[in-house]
């Protein structure tokens, strides 16, 4: 869903493609199966991981017919089409020892076509990995890591699952932040302290939540196998040495046959913390890190990003707490809360990409240890998102 009204209330979340009880995540559980026209799609997808280890997929791929996007009508099955041909369009760049300079028209295309209607680069983003990639086991329970399995996989085994469903799971508990963030935005209009308290507070809850979920990632994801078998196809062709101009979408006329350079699948392309920094008025200095921070914003869904840029437009949250609300004392109390558990989260984040990238002995240009799969220096860049966290909190010395 394209957004482009900018004066859409920040409750009405439909309008954001935003789920009242699964924040980002979607309302109705992503799409298993495509309509029988795309079952080419759906069997090569499905032998992802055999043919990977065979060294027949490029040969497969090479195979398809070409199909039509056109009888995909619905958002269902446009998402679960982009997680599909991003599988398969990253399987074919890095699933041999040599990065492949051109993707097939019989995908390119499509693929080209699919993300348009999406409004994201044709490439593997967060949203095809995490937020479109689950489904319940039981259906009659909650979106939470015990009762999910992931739809899609490159190499699968247990170590590619969990790392994907921490994600899922991650924001499946942001969704009780995601909820209080209008109330907290209408709270500075009405000069409401107690109200804005209180969502505040919910957003904390919810944040700690999060937390608590990211630090289960070891319990299944080693990080030797993270970095040697989960991360290598998950890079994009951006920043990428495997790659340094790129890839050629062949039969994409828009791109006019030049090699496009697109950014790697990441958690900063997530809205969760954009939407969080947003609301409590985090300030990012104008260097390198925030220009990427922005260009992460194209890789989200079009809704999500038309909401954290609402939140930022709206959210007069920060000059509340530090003037008017200064005297009451449990708001800034809960607005330091807030901040602490995002520089809480910030900071597992950053010793997880110590262990399990940083530390590892990088194999192949493609996968290099030092920089992220969005193609940036990610060490300096997750300490320094961390410390702008920190450096926000109202009354601390």
């Amino acid at each position: 869903m394209l957004v482009q009204h900018i004066d859409v209330p920040l409750n009405n979340f439909p309008m954001f493609g935003i789920s009242n009880d699964h924040g980002f995540l979607p309302a109705d559980d992503p799409l298993g199966e495509l309509p029988s026209q795309y079952a080419a799609w759906e069997e090569i997808a499905h032998a992802l991981p055999k043919l990977i280890v065979a060294g027949r997929l490029r040969r497969a791929i090479e195979g398809l017919p070409i199909l039509s996007a056109g009888a995909l009508d619905s958002p269902l099955t446009l998402r679960r089409a982009m997680m599909l041909l991003s599988y398969l369009g990253h399987g074919y760049v890095w699933g041999e020892q040599q990065a492949a300079l051109v993707i097939p028209k019989n995908i390119a295309v499509p693929w080209f076509h699919v993300s348009t209607q999406l409004g994201r680069p044709p490439v593997l983003s967060y949203a095809s990995y995490a937020l479109d990639n689950w489904a319940r086991i039981d259906r009659k329970q909650p979106v939470a890591i015990d009762n999910l399995r992931i739809l899609q996989n490159f190499l699968a085994g247990a170590d590619e699952d969990w790392f994907i469903l921490i994600h899922v799971d991650i924001e499946a508990k942001a969704a009780g932040a995601i909820r209080a963030i209008p109330t907290a935005v209408q709270a500075v209009t009405d000069k409401d302290p107690v109200t804005l308290t209180g969502a505040l507070e919910d957003i904390s809850a919810s944040i700690n939540q999060m937390i608590v979920i990211l630090r289960r990632m070891p319990e299944y994801c080693d990080p030797y196998i993270y970095y040697h078998r989960v991360r290598p196809y998950i890079h994009g062709w951006k920043n990428n040495p495997a790659v340094p101009n790129g890839v050629i979408y062949d039969g994409v006329e828009f791109y006019h046959g030049k090699p496009m350079q697109f950014r790697g699948e990441t958690g900063a392309q997530s809205g969760i913390i954009p939407a969080i920094d947003a609301v409590l008025g985090v300030a990012h200095e104008r260097d390198e890190l925030r220009t990427y921070l922005m260009e992460m914003r194209d890789y989200m869904p079009s809704g999500h990003r038309a909401f954290v840029e609402a939140v930022e437009r709206q959210s007069a949250i920060r000059g509340f707490v530090s003037g008017a609300g200064a005297d009451h004392k449990p708001l800034t109390e809960a607005y330091n809360s807030c901040l602490a558990g995002v520089e809480e989260f910030r900071s597992i984040h950053m010793e997880f990409a110590a262990s399990y990238i940083f530390k590892q002995a990088q194999s192949a240009a493609s996968n290099p240890s030092a920089v992220g799969t969005g193609g940036t220096p990610f060490m300096p860049y997750l300490k320094k998102h961390r410390d702008e966290s920190a450096a926000s909190k109202i009354g601390k010395g």
